[in-house]
């Protein structure tokens, strides 16, 4: 099977998302979508305008009347429970977004000790410690107990970006004094000194009763949506001991089969390759380098080597646990990691992570519906338009009819590459082939088992019919900045 994931949402995605995927579960199915990311379903400090990432209580679902309301941006708890439950009539497996990282929106303020650090090296003091009042207690009054007793005060804590002083709110990074330790984890990034430090009130995973409290939580998650894999948010800001910890305890003792992928937003794959060893080749990660590969080549246009579009990407370094990607909604618009892909480049972006023999693609919404919004930037309103990608659906019903078996790289020209699948003994095959200049060619070897065969661009780009000699050889044509998918006809 060859598997494919819809993120489906974006930043600024609006309308009850749930029904929403209740109702196009069916076309989704219909193009052979394996899975679907769905977005954080927690209350979250902002109620029906957060996004899931500001996540304020992981129990409410949409079922409490907490932060504004009962339903969060997405829908209720039941409208999220049915819309899993559709796509596991339809064989989708649902891979929930999971935000571990940090809490916002704490009940009631209590009495701290703080020592406020520069933003650019966490590692370096500003004066000296201090007392202060935070907002780092969460009693959840509205939930009152129910799934869980468990309520976060201070100690549960170890840095918060606001703070009470004199009756005087301050902002900056303010590292928490408790009793588990006076300095940041260390088993984080080493951005910005140290990056365990995010936003809002960041969870201190050197506190068991944290930890305790994290893995009942996991545990009644999947209990009660009977997700089948876990996205986790922002993993380079957690400590690595936990992680290897709790993801053991999930795979150990809840469900083996859980798949789980990581955000582990670094361009080097190096990196992202030694986190994944960290976690003993239990969690697979986004490819992150080939993302902003595919940026620069939007970017730089016929002046980009193609044939160096997977040079240094964690595809290349680890397939097994690459999850590959066009963008997110990080990556568009108006957003802080702003790397949107042109739009020219998408179809030749989306023919390299669908149709090739190793990557585990993942499809933006934007990409195949389409999305309009606006927002604020240096303080003026912004509307952005995102066309769907026309071609895409071509595509996905190419990977699941034909891109299949072994692959043979034509990467010997910097602005035509090409590909061979061989097939396998239900799939016929396919070659790929794309330019980001000019009309390009390619002259490939099919085999004699192949002898005068008759092949046609299946995604229509070209309207020509390409024949192979007596030995199975013939020239594959793709038109300028474009991408074709050449199967063999009858």
């Amino acid at each position: 099977m060859n598997g494919v994931i819809i993120q489906f949402f974006h930043w600024y995605h609006k309308g009850n998302l749930w029904n929403e995927f209740t109702e196009k579960c069916g076309y989704l199915k219909s193009l052979g979508f394996t899975a679907v990311w769905f977005p954080p379903a927690t209350k979250c400090v902002l109620g029906k305008e957060g996004r899931g990432y500001d996540v304020y209580d992981s129990y409410d679902l949409g079922e409490f009347n907490q932060k504004g309301g009962i339903p969060t941006r997405y829908g209720t708890r039941e409208e999220y429970l049915n819309a899993i439950n559709k796509a596991h009539e339809l064989g989708i497996s649902v891979y929930a977004d999971i935000v571990m990282n940090h809490r916002m929106g704490g009940d009631e303020m209590e009495a701290v000790t703080v020592h406020q650090v520069k933003e650019e090296n966490r590692n370096e003091n500003i004066g000296e410690p201090f007392a202060a009042k935070a907002f780092t207690k969460f009693t959840f009054p509205e939930r009152n107990g129910k799934y869980s007793q468990f309520i976060w005060d201070y100690t549960c804590f170890n840095g918060i970006d606001s703070i009470q002083k004199d009756n005087t709110e301050l902002k900056g990074i303010f590292r928490i004094h408790n009793e588990y330790g006076q300095d940041w984890n260390q088993t984080v990034s080493s951005e910005f000194g140290n990056y365990d430090y995010l936003m809002g009130a960041n969870v201190e995973y050197r506190n068991p009763y944290v930890v305790h409290e994290m893995k009942n939580w996991i545990k009644w998650y999947l209990e009660t949506t009977h997700a089948d894999g876990l996205r986790l948010d922002a993993v380079k800001h957690i400590s690595v001991d936990f992680l290897q910890e709790w993801i053991a305890y999930v795979k150990t003792e809840l469900k083996p089969d859980c798949y789980i992928l990581g955000e582990f937003w670094k361009d080097e794959a190096e990196k992202i390759s030694h986190f994944s060893d960290q976690i003993k080749g239990m969690i697979s990660c986004f490819d992150v380098p080939l993302h902003y590969s595919f940026f620069m080549a939007s970017e730089k246009g016929q002046d980009y080597d193609l044939s160096q579009i997977l040079k240094g990407s964690f595809l290349e370094k680890k397939p097994v646990f690459s999850v590959s990607f066009v963008e997110n909604h990080d990556t568009q618009q108006l957003q802080s990691l702003e790397s949107t892909v042109q739009d020219w480049f998408k179809p030749l972006a989306y023919a390299v992570i669908l149709l090739m023999e190793e990557a585990y693609p993942c499809v933006f919404y934007p990409d195949l519906f389409g999305a309009q919004y606006t927002d604020i930037k240096e303080g003026k309103e912004v509307e952005i338009i995102m066309p769907k990608v026309e071609i895409l659906p071509k595509l996905l019903e190419a990977r699941q009819k034909f891109a299949y078996g072994e692959q043979i790289s034509y990467f010997d020209h910097p602005n035509c590459i090409a590909w061979l699948r061989k097939g396998d003994a239900e799939h016929e095959g396919c070659v790929v082939i794309i330019s980001n200049s000019e009309a390009g060619y390619k002259d490939i070897d099919l085999g004699k088992e192949k002898a005068n065969s008759v092949y046609k661009d299946f995604t229509e780009q070209r309207n020509d019919e390409i024949k192979t000699d007596e030995n199975g050889r013939a020239r594959f044509t793709v038109s300028a900045g474009s991408v074709s998918v050449w199967i063999k006809m009858g």
